[in-house]
């Protein structure tokens, strides 16, 4: 690989911060935007468009969350008290002159952050750590290939905003229903295909691997990003590399979630 196409696996030091919802916004009937700020959030750095941050979150909606501190060995929360539910997030912007981060939230999953998600309001509390790392992919391939479910819109929708006029992007996005379909801007030509499962007819292969399966990609150099339900990225991983003959370290997929699995992050490697 070119040294301007090499990717760089990047380290941060770990910060804790106890912070605040300033705004909440509608993306659409399936996402919500919170912005959060506070003294905590000053020097946050995401470095790039898939980093997750992992996110405390309060028992209760509008209390603060138990925050650990950090130990030799990682995390250490207090003994005399319940720790809190934990789940990864994609960072999707960081304002530094507004000191304002803006996490983005499917509303129709279960678990303890949506339903926070759900009734969040300015003044309520979340605590955040991370990112402890970012895989920092250049901007510089002639293509971009980006595959997901609704919970790789915010990373997908990130790296959009920030590849040059210079390149191409091709994406695929699997939605539950047609309504939570939302806008993506970017200086560079967008391919969009949309496909839903509330109008698409279920078949054996996946709607989303059926969508990637259809797609003629330009010549040139390129990088495939996946993000989405491990099943449905793990098939579309297996396409590209076994069938389309993409070398593997052109290729990053990760499994945000599993239907059959509670808080699961895996980056498939092998």
């Amino acid at each position: 690989m070119t040294a301007h196409l090499k990717v760089e696996k990047v380290q941060h030091p770990i910060k804790l911060r106890l912070l605040e919802v300033v705004n909440v916004s509608e993306l659409s009937p399936s996402m919500r935007r919170i912005t959060l700020s506070g003294e905590d959030l000053k020097g946050f750095h995401s470095g790039a468009f898939d980093d997750h941050v992992k996110l405390f979150v309060p028992d209760q909606v509008g209390e603060k969350p138990v925050m650990p501190t950090l130990g030799e060995k990682g995390l250490v929360f207090p003994e005399d008290k319940a720790k809190p539910a934990m789940r990864d997030y994609t960072p999707r912007r960081y304002d530094p002159v507004k000191n304002e981060l803006e996490v983005d939230f499917v509303l129709d999953h279960e678990g303890p952050a949506t339903d926070w998600a759900n009734q969040a309001k300015p003044g309520h509390y979340l605590g955040v750590a991370g990112p402890r790392g970012s895989f920092v992919v250049p901007t510089a391939f002639d293509w971009h290939l980006l595959i997901g479910d609704e919970t790789a819109i915010p990373a997908i929708g990130r790296r959009l905003e920030e590849l040059p006029a210079t390149t191409k992007a091709i994406v695929v996005i699997k939605t539950s229903k047609d309504s939570s379909r939302i806008a993506l801007t970017s200086q560079c030509p967008v391919e969009e295909y949309w496909v839903s499962e509330e109008s698409q007819t279920p078949t054996e292969i996946g709607i989303l691997e059926g969508a990637v399966r259809q797609l003629r990609l330009p010549e040139g150099e390129g990088f495939v990003w996946a993000g989405g339900e491990y099943n449905d990225i793990k098939a579309v991983r297996q396409y590209i590399v076994d069938e389309l003959g993409i070398d593997k370290s052109r290729v990053r997929a990760s499994s945000y979630w599993r239907a059959t699995a509670l808080a699961t992050h895996e980056q498939f490697n092998d």
